[in-house]
């Protein structure tokens, strides 16, 4: 190094960043500054291109966890890089009153003081769920903040505020008014414990051990062997059913046969929905506690009778009455053991058994008269708006599964006795009249008329999300502006709770238009074994946990790299913490970058006149800057994290800026013109890297550029530049330093340690690069006395070595060959099996597969091997 050299690194001052990256002391600053600044805001009278996304509204119930860290991690992504391609962006925030979770949590609250809802009264206890909701509610929206969560937050929205109310009653009103609501007595999902109807989505299926009981029904020649896991409804039994064709029940059809235990008989009936090959091809038929018997009541007009009230409690006149359901089930199968009248005992018997998805209690079907969604017409145009292409579904193997679903939907029970939610709008009149009443009506007064006491499902008004957030019914700038939305991403699990709902019902309401155009289904937040997340496997993880302890950035970072559309994401600590290192690295350079004065002012410096690196970098950027765009546009959040982190990390915080020290070392206008190249690099790989991982990149590019911040910032462009032969050049050097270093590597020496050697680079138009490739590899100029001990003949260049005094000769001598053997035992035992024709007949392809591949190394190791100990130096 020069002295002018020296002195002009004297000169440049330290960068204005602490050595090291503490994201606590960045994060929390760096979001305010951005609220305050109103860079999340949207204005409705902007003349750029929309770009919204709603968020899917959690509970407010609810706290942060790794699925909403993994969500918003995305759609911030995805906002993030449309407002800087100059769009107009609204990422809509907001909660869902979530009506059982949220009645459960505060009638929980009021069992710690001895009371319950019904000791205050249904104005009061609303009221007091309210306060809660002030009070306790919500916490998530601190923790969005934590994450770095771009939302609108001057628009967030709760779906019990006035404005989504009144949107609620209006549809509500229209669906009734158009027939498509209607009220009806049929048989739902009943939960005894939170006392209210659920749908049939909402029902969590799981193989629980149960009992079989076969049991005789009638007496002598009549007598009929019904099967059931159920025992304690027989008592509520209207009829036995059996196939019309099936030849041995056909003396009984149409007679009237003794049902135990009761004082009753029932007929036999023919049905075809019973399925002959069944157990003993009889059933018992129970109209008023299962849905398939309330049908085959329906068809033969056979009454219903109830025997377990909402609590599961026996009702039924008896011995039984008051039991609870499965003591009464014990019960009863003793009574018929009494009696003789059973016939076989199956325990346990492993069978599908619905639960709640709320409270985890068995469910109970159950006859209720209940308010429903006439879903046929609706279902329809939600498959036919993805059918025509106006919405599409990414990715497209997901679609099928859509079509399964909306082709298939059954009416929708909306009705839930519950106390908190919307209110039905619908009054009784004394009489028996009916008067629905919209948000601008005055509901019928006088002696007689009553509200409707059911509320409305949840699901209900977070189907309207899309568009009752931006004010409708009213046609607002905001509906006009951001409606439709541009896309919505959710989890493949909310398909059926939500996506369709929000289809449905935006076409109904929205005179045909579609809520999105594009659905962006995610997968599910797995450990890192693959294994559900769950509080009884112990292994749940608080995000905030890991935010505190790496940083919200590596948290980003890591969700994002493992994001494949559709498909579950695995996550453990070490790949946060490996995200960590990534932030430091990006830390480390960018100081390294500004201590040796990269710039971002002016031109970048002519092509034709910049080195081959230089060249290099600027063509790898644009390639980059290109496929970032095109997996963006695709969805595929991992591959693009993965693309930048490899080109970040390899390519221009190892390689390039490796490569450049010694040009910064010499000086000159090289020098020069690699600073302007290295900061635009940086400028634009920062820009990059701004929507996955916001905090580290913006507090860089600050410092780097002066610019006001990288939430503003403008997109990258690809300028087109490309340079095939000056890839071409540094692919060459890489792959002879990556040999080199090999070599180094098996004659065991140390990274650090310099070695004599002699660079023939005739021909292979490396010469400019002498000089890094000696700094890279610690390679020391010949001197006198020198010998070369080992020569390389790598990527068209000849690198002779001297290692004398350097190594152990003869105990690496002794290494490669116990090396050499063990590969040829393995090229030998891989030949043995790979030429045994019985072998090959009887092992799976992917056992061959495999073996094919131990020989293909093997035999790799042994040409490795070989070269190693001819390369060696003479003992």
């Amino acid at each position: 190094m020069t002295e002018n050299t020296q002195q002009q690194h004297a000169s440049i001052p330290e960068p204005e960043l602490p050595k090291t990256y503490a994201p606590a002391e960045v994060e929390g600053k760096l979001y305010e500054r951005w609220v305050e600044r109103g860079y999340f805001t949207a204005d409705a009278k902007s003349e750029k291109t929309p770009y919204t996304i709603v968020i899917p509204p959690p509970n407010v119930t609810g706290s942060l966890h790794l699925g909403h860290a993994f969500e918003h991690t995305l759609i911030d992504a995805l906002t993030r890089r449309k407002r800087m391609q100059g769009y107009e962006t609204l990422w809509q925030p907001g909660m869902d009153h979530a009506g059982i979770a949220t009645q459960n949590v505060v009638e929980r609250e009021l069992a710690k003081e001895g009371k319950s809802r019904h000791d205050l009264g249904r104005e009061a206890f609303v009221e007091r769920v309210w306060q809660w909701k002030e009070e306790s509610g919500g916490q998530i929206a601190g923790q969005m903040r934590r994450l770095g969560n771009g939302v609108a937050w001057d628009r967030d929205r709760f779906t019990m505020d006035e404005g989504l109310s009144r949107a609620v009653q209006t549809v509500f009103k229209k669906m009734y008014d158009d027939g498509l609501i209607y009220r009806a007595e049929r048989i739902i999902n009943w939960c005894p414990r939170c006392l209210t109807a659920i749908s049939d989505i909402e029902v969590d299926y799981q193989d629980d051990d149960g009992e079989l009981v076969s049991m005789t029904y009638g007496e002598g020649d009549e007598t009929i062997v019904v099967a059931t896991t159920r025992a304690e409804t027989m008592l509520g039994d209207t009829a036995v059913a059996v196939h019309p064709d099936d030849e041995r029940y056909a003396h009984l059809i149409g007679k009237q046969i003794k049902l135990p235990l009761t004082d009753r008989s029932i007929p036999v009936v023919a049905d075809t929905h019973v399925d002959p090959e069944f157990g003993t091809g009889a059933v018992k038929v129970t109209p008023a506690h299962d849905p398939n018997d309330f049908a085959i009541g329906q068809r033969h007009n056979l009454e219903s009778i109830e025997v377990l009230d909402e609590r599961g409690i026996i009702t039924a006149h008896g011995p039984f009455e008051g039991l609870d359901r499965f003591e009464a089930r014990s019960a009863i199968v003793a009574a018929l053991r009494a009696e003789g009248r059973i016939v076989a005992e199956k325990r346990p018997y492993v069978h599908s058994v619905g639960h709640c998805s709320r409270c985890k209690t068995t469910l109970e079907p159950r006859l209720s008269m209940q308010w429903w969604v006439k879903v046929e017409p609706l279902a329809k145009a939600a498959g036919d708006a993805v059918r025509d292409g106006r919405v599409n579904i990414h990715p497209a193997d997901l679609t099928q599964r859509y079509f399964d679903w909306v082709d298939n939907l059954n009416d929708w029970c909306i009705s839930r006795q519950l106390w908190w939610g919307h209110r039905i709008p619908v009054w009784h009149g004394p009489n028996g009249e009916t008067v629905c009443v919209g948000p601008d009506e005055q509901p019928p007064s006088g002696e007689g008329w009553t509200q409707d006491t059911d509320v409305l499902d949840t699901w209900f008004s977070s189907g309207l999300w899309p568009f009752s957030t931006m004010g409708w019914p009213e046609q607002t700038d905001d509906l006009a502006k951001f409606y439709p939305n541009s896309v919505l991403v959710t989890g493949y699990d909310l398909m059926f709770f939500w996506v369709a709902r929000m289809m449905m019902f935006g076409l109904y309401a929205m005179d045909g238009e579609v809520p999105f155009r594009t659905i962006a289904f995610h997968g599910m937040v797995r450990d890192e074994n693959g294994k559900k997340m769950s509080k009884s496997f112990g292994n749940v993880v608080n995000p905030l946990d890991w935010m505190d302890k790496y940083g919200s950035d590596a948290l980003r970072f890591t969700l994002a790299r493992g994001a494949n559309p559709g498909v579950d994401v695995p996550i453990g600590e070490d790949w946060v913490q490996a995200s960590r290192n990534f932030a430091n690295k990006i830390w480390n350079a960018t100081r390294f970058a500004l201590m040796n004065g990269a710039t971002v002012e002016g031109e970048l410096p002519p092509a034709e006149r910049l080195s081959a690196t230089n060249r290099w970098i600027l063509s790898r950027l644009n390639e980059v800057v290109a496929e970032v765009d095109g997996l963006y546009d695709d969805y595929q959040f991992a591959k693009l994290s993965e693309a930048l982190y490899h080109f970040a990390w390899d390519e221009v915080f190892d390689w390039y800026v490796e490569l450049t020290k010694t040009t910064f070392m010499a000086g000159g206008q090289e020098a020069e013109d690699t600073k302007r190249v290295l900061g635009e690099v940086l400028d634009v790989t920062l820009k990059l890297l701004h929507p996955v991982v916001p905090f580290v990149t913006e507090t860089l590019w600050t410092t780097l550029t002066g610019g006001e911040s990288l939430v503003i910032a403008e997109w990258p462009k690809d300028s087109g530049f490309r340079d095939a032969d000056a890839e071409k050049e540094i692919e060459t050097v890489q792959s002879l330093i990556t040999e080199v270093r090999r070599f180094r590597t098996d004659q065991g020496l140390q990274p650090g340690q310099k070695v004599p050697a002699r660079l023939d680079l005739t021909g292979t138009g490396l010469d400019a690069h002498e000089p890094a490739i000696r700094q890279l590899l610690r390679l020391q100029p010949e001197g006198e006395g020198f010998s070369a001990t080992a020569t390389l003949p790598v990527a068209g260049a000849t690198v002779a070595l001297d290692l004398s005094g350097t190594i152990d000769v003869e105990a690496e001598r002794k290494r490669l060959a116990k090396d050499l053997a063990a590969a040829e035992k393995e090229v030998a035992a891989a030949n043995g099996k790979l030429g045994n024709e019985a072998f090959l007949a009887k092992a799976p392809d992917q056992v061959v597969d495999k073996i094919r591949g131990r020989l293909a190394k093997a035999e790799a190791d042994i040409e490795r091997i070989k070269g190693q100990l001819d390369r060696l130096p003479a003992a």
